[in-house]
């Protein structure tokens, strides 16, 4: 009997723009980019996706994904993104920012956004930092650890505890979708996926606000190797800030 094996090919995304990535090696948001190129193929709305990137590592996230963008203040990309979805509640509209930039500077943006129902979605990296500026604590920081602005780690005293923005959205009535993920393994990236597709699904029914958050590996300000990075989320992160569907208004 003869065996035979299927060769799988990874084809590229079209709205994937075919340039090298400028991420440090190791980082989450190169994965990112890839599993929303194919949400936004698969979903077939590519076309009408309008993102807007404030500051932070994914700012320049219209180098690499071939759709309408637009730039916004630190932190204000969801007050952007409100303006294009109510002028134009046709398109599909997103929001990339990482922890620094939608858990602290724009948490007034986010949070009301979300309980105002606007129909827009959010990708949230999550690596626990602000990872363009140095590497300075962010609200998702977890106790004990290390960053530029606490060496001697996070305190609850001195600092607080780590903001969970999922569940703090969860009990907002305009809020229809969120779902945290670990870019840690294949099946994860897989199912963060799903999660961007159901995402979009719910935007163009006119649900409300959905929002995917990515726990990130930042192996640079982390200073560890990059498989290293992913054990941490692993064994540090997931305690924290565990994965899974924490809202569903479908269900």
């Amino acid at each position: 009997m003869t065996q035979t094996t299927e060769k799988i090919i990874y084809r590229r995304p079209e709205v994937l723009q075919e340039r090298n990535f400028h991420f440090c090696p190791g980082c989450g948001h190169g994965i990112a980019h890839r599993i929303l190129a194919e949400a936004l193929e698969e979903s077939g709305m590519a076309e009408r996706a309008v993102g807007v990137s404030p500051v932070g590592c994914g700012v320049v996230t219209y180098f690499y994904i071939g759709i309408d963008w637009q730039e916004a203040p630190h932190g204000r990309a969801p007050a952007v993104a409100t303006g294009i979805k109510r002028s134009r509640p046709d398109l599909l509209v997103l929001t990339y920012q990482g922890d620094g930039d939608l858990a602290a500077i724009g948490t007034g943006e986010f949070v009301h956004c979300a309980n105002r129902g606007e129909n827009i979605t959010s990708i949230f990296i999550n690596n626990g930092l602000y990872a363009m500026t140095a590497g300075q604590m962010a609200p998702t920081t977890p106790i004990g650890r290390r960053t530029s602005t606490t060496p001697k780690g996070r305190t609850i005293a001195r600092d607080g505890y780590p903001l969970r923005v999922c569940e703090m959205l969860a009990p907002l009535d305009g809020t229809a979708y969120l779902e945290r993920i670990a870019l840690t393994d294949p099946k994860s990236v897989r199912q963060a996926k799903k999660g961007i597709l159901k995402a979009f699904q719910y935007q163009m029914e006119g649900r409300g606000y959905t929002l995917i958050e990515l726990l990130s590996p930042c192996p640079t300000h982390w200073r560890m190797k990059p498989v290293d990075a992913i054990k941490r989320i692993k064994e540090e992160v997931l305690p924290i800030f565990p994965t899974g569907v924490i809202k569903d208004v479908g269900k």
